[in-house]
């Protein structure tokens, strides 16, 4: 069958896609494994490899290897407390409710997205053979103008229950406005726990990475999803704090490595990083 890949409206999104399944077949440390990650695309491996050849770098697939791996291991961990609705903003082509690695704990998935991201992603897995769970509802959502908790309670969410949220390469694309009030309805929830990524400010890196930052921003500026927020960890503690989380785990580039095991020593002075930060409510 003929992928749907050329009609898919968000090209961060199947760019992102690409990677995660790129990792599974390209890269010799494989840090989190999706065994749906290239059936969804609906393409080849040769044909992946070749489309993405020039765009493909291995540190940022690490990245975003690394940041689905810790959602699932801090998905895991709210398990045995009786975690049941799990919420993943701008799901993308995300495959974790397709694939479900925790099926005896009659979870409920919940994928928000733009409507036309979700519209593509489910012809696309009409067209893969791939089977939409019962336990999953799309939620479609434009989180600079609708109002996630409103949209949410229309398709069954339960906001007087724990919930985990997943929120993975989206804050970079949404005004600050948007970002905080999403924050502060995720900190609304009873045992509210979260997972999500930023990155600092361009002036916070050494000068040698910040024309390849620079170049990314005009890259995705031109595909019309321009870079929109940036944040100081300082900011991002502020901003959870005040929405009430009781705890923020904030990792940056050397703690991510040494969450893989990695031993990478963190130089003296100020280094600009991307950032996976888990937060959660204690009630």
């Amino acid at each position: 069958m003929t992928p749907l890949v050329q009609s898919c409206p968000s090209a961060t999104a199947l760019h992102i896609a690409r990677q995660r399944a790129l990792h599974q077949i390209v890269d010799s440390e494989v840090f989190f494994a999706d065994p749906l990650a290239l059936a969804i695309l609906g393409e080849t491996a040769e044909h992946l490899e070749k489309a993405e050849a020039e765009s493909a770098k291995t540190r940022l697939r690490y990245f975003l290897a690394a940041r689905h791996r810790i959602a699932e291991d801090a998905l895991a961990n709210t398990l045995s407390s009786g975690m049941k609705q799990v919420v993943i903003l701008g799901a993308g082509l995300d495959t974790l409710a397709l694939r479900n690695p925790f099926p005896n704990h009659h979870l409920h998935f919940f994928e928000v997205d733009r409507p036309d991201v979700q519209q593509w992603k489910l012809a696309q897995c009409r067209q893969q053979g791939l089977t939409l769970p019962v336990n999953l509802t799309s939620v479609p959502v434009n989180f600079e103008t609708d109002d996630l908790a409103d949209r949410l309670d229309e398709h069954g969410f339960d906001r007087t229950q724990p919930a985990f949220f997943i929120w993975l390469g989206v804050v970079p694309y949404l005004s600050r406005a948007a970002i905080v009030q999403t924050l502060t309805f995720v900190g609304s929830i009873p045992k509210a726990h979260i997972v999500f990524d930023y990155n600092e400010p361009i002036t916070n890196y050494a000068e040698p990475e910040r024309e390849s930052l620079r170049a990314r921003e005009r890259a995705v500026a031109a595909l019309n999803e321009p870079y929109l927020s940036r944040f100081n960890p300082e900011d991002i503690d502020t901003i959870l704090t005040h929405a009430g989380f009781s705890f923020v785990l904030d990792r940056d580039r050397y703690d991510l490595a040494a969450y893989f095991g990695k031993n990478v020593i963190r130089p003296a002075g100020r280094q600009g990083s991307a950032h996976i930060v888990q937060a959660w409510r204690e009630t």
